[in-house]
């Protein structure tokens, strides 16, 4: 058995080849006598040459935690600006000494800042996540036929066109909304239930306090209708002393939309509500 001397004679030679930037394979061809298991042994707690390492796909991140750390951030800031586990985080900067205490106002400034970066990623993972079940649930539907559109567009009307009541019979097709998307649908339920596009008359109802002209413009062009065929708009009044969401280029107020002579039409869309609710 060989003497503490003695293994420390043996590790001179290469402990300097390893520092000289040779690999342990390297190391072990030169001198020939030195088994894998001892040679590990004498190379403990010296750093390989930087060219014998692979790469990390962490490396980044590594780099990222050990400078956040400097800058005097606690493990649970670390992970919530990085989005890595605690564990890595640990791991990657043990060996840096702990951060000076913060103040009360800092501590509430870095962790605000790191809440924010955290749902600035978020946000864009969960809206993607959204569009990805969007996309998904659309493909379901695929293309309408004009049956499952009159369908869907006499529940639509249900839901937000105007109705008879028992004490108050109109039996008036009016439709009002302010998405884009459902004035066009109903507007190709319109067309599958037989309605011409000339026996249409709209009407903006919109805040005096918006751009009217440009909301006109923009339901002119939507509807593909003429000019003629838009009531005089309809304006609210604004009070200031309301906190109003709906304002801004994006605001163009609601679209009316009325069926002449649309008595008939109110009657066929009242029984095929009724049929659908029926079950």
């Amino acid at each position: 058995m060989r003497t503490k001397e003695e293994l420390d004679r043996l590790r001179e030679r290469p402990i300097a080849l390893r520092r000289e930037g040779k690999s342990r394979r390297e190391i072990q061809a030169i001198l020939g006598l030195i088994d894998p298991g001892t040679l590990s042994g004498f190379l403990q707690g010296v750093p390989p040459a930087e060219w014998t390492r692979r790469p990390n796909a962490k490396d980044d991140l590594r780099a990222k935690a050990r400078e956040l750390r400097t800058e005097g951030l606690n493990y649970n800031q670390i992970v919530a600006r990085l989005g890595v586990s605690k564990s890595s985080v640990s791991l990657w900067v043990r060996d840096l000494p702990t951060p000076d205490g913060l103040s009360r106002q800092e501590v509430q400034e870095r962790a605000a800042e790191a809440s924010r970066q955290y749902w600035a990623r978020e946000r864009k993972l969960r809206a993607a996540h959204r569009a990805d079940k969007q996309a998904a649930a659309a493909a379901e539907i695929g293309e309408l036929s004009d049956r499952e559109v009159i369908i869907a567009g006499a529940i639509a009307y249900w839901c937000e066109g105007s109705k008879s009541k028992p004490y108050a019979r109109g039996d008036r097709v009016i439709f009002t909304n302010s998405d884009p998307r459902l004035i066009l649908f109903f507007l190709r339920f319109l067309d599958a239930a037989g309605i011409s596009r000339s026996d249409l008359r709209f009407c903006m109802q919109i805040h005096e306090s918006a751009d009217v002209a440009a909301a006109q413009g923009f339901w002119i062009e939507v509807t593909g209708s003429k000019e003629e065929q838009f009531l005089e708009p309809t304006l609210k009044h604004h009070n200031p002393k309301t906190t109003r969401k709906n304002v801004g280029d994006g605001y163009r107020g609601c679209l009316r939309i009325e069926v002449r002579r649309g008595t008939r039409l109110y009657g066929r869309i009242e029984g095929w509500a009724t049929a659908v609710m029926a079950g």
